[in-house]
């Protein structure tokens, strides 16, 4: 997802056959510019927060596994989701936090495609999921009777696989397309990650049926999964307010709550990266917002989910225990 070839002399001419090259092994992703007490300070940040990220989501995931009374299916969606953080944030945030100490913030060129695929393929099943846990509250609460009928143990391996699965194939296509282009200035991506759009500016000629697929797939499974999240929420919703008993409807907002957090905490700033990119963002802006979807979010999703769920603390207190580690 980076340069394939640069040019060395004169205008490139794509019509020409004889054009030279030199083919170019790594690009430079220039993160952020600052003195050098500020980038070990954003290193350590980086760090910790890798660290609590892997740690929190890894618990979660541990303790779902361990504790048999927590294999419904909402704990094993969770259980899943947790996992696919622990994988989502280590696509970008090793590599950007060795870029803080290092001086020439040098990324492979395979190293730059695969991380684009993985944080993309990664981030498109982490919204499958979360559209999948909103499916299983719908029917959970607005058909109760039928709910254990239907998400059975076999249609739950399904639907994760199915979020895995697709994921992975979706921005298939355009990552490979973009990788035929050419590409003949400076090898330096002014970004965080290996991200579509500083890449496209670093193209020899302008592709706008690619840039047009890849902004349509984004959108598409953006949208489509916050849309269909937000219809199950308004039919759910409904179904809670006409409960005639308050603690019902106290329950189920205490289940929705944590994982509508989630949702908005991981939808807003993807849909103004990506499905509004026309909007002329700042280089500076497109780092910080990337940085929000990639890191913050899967940093206190451990924290949501555990916040007022006693039967996740509890599973958490039984496994830290037994490591010795409370």
């Amino acid at each position: 997802m980076c340069l394939s070839t640069l040019q060395v002399s004169g205008p490139m001419n794509v019509s020409e056959p004889n054009s030279s090259f030199a083919f170019v092994n790594e690009c430079i992703l220039q993160g952020f510019s600052c003195e050098w007490t500020i980038q070990i300070f954003l290193f350590s940040l980086f760090t910790t927060t890798y660290a609590l990220t892997i740690t929190g989501n890894g618990a979660i995931a541990c303790a779902l596994w361990c504790d048999w009374r927590l294999h419904t299916s909402m704990y094993i969606f969770l259980g899943h989701f947790s996992f696919l953080e622990i994988w989502y944030v280590s696509s970008t945030v090793p590599k950007m936090s060795v870029n803080f100490l290092s001086e020439k913030k040098t990324i492979s060129f395979a190293g730059c495609f695969l991380q684009f695929y993985f944080f993309f393929s990664l981030g498109t099943s982490a919204c499958l999921l979360l559209t999948v846990m909103a499916f299983d509250r719908y029917l959970a609460i607005c058909r109760p009777s039928h709910y254990p009928n239907i998400m059975t143990g076999h249609l739950c391996a399904k639907l994760f696989i199915l979020c895995w699965v697709c994921g992975f194939l979706w921005f298939l296509i355009p990552i490979v397309l973009i990788s035929q282009m050419p590409f003949c200035r400076p090898n330096i991506i002014d970004h965080v990650v290996c991200d579509p759009g500083p890449l496209f500016a670093l193209a020899c000629v302008s592709a706008p049926r690619i840039q047009l697929f890849c902004y349509t797939l984004s959108s598409l499974v953006i949208f489509g999964n916050f849309l269909f999240i937000i219809g199950s929420y308004t039919l759910l919703l409904k179904a809670v307010l006409g409960m005639p008993s308050s603690t019902g409807r106290h329950k189920a907002f205490s289940t929705c709550g944590s994982h509508l957090a989630a949702v908005s905490l991981f939808y807003d700033s993807l849909m103004v990266m990506y499905v509004s990119p026309g909007l002329g963002h700042s280089t500076g802006m497109q780092k910080i917002e990337t940085l929000f979807y990639a890191v913050v979010s899967p940093l206190f999703n451990p924290l949501i989910y555990s916040f007022r769920n006693k039967e996740i603390n509890t599973a958490l207190e039984k496994v830290l225990g037994s490591s010795n580690i409370i």
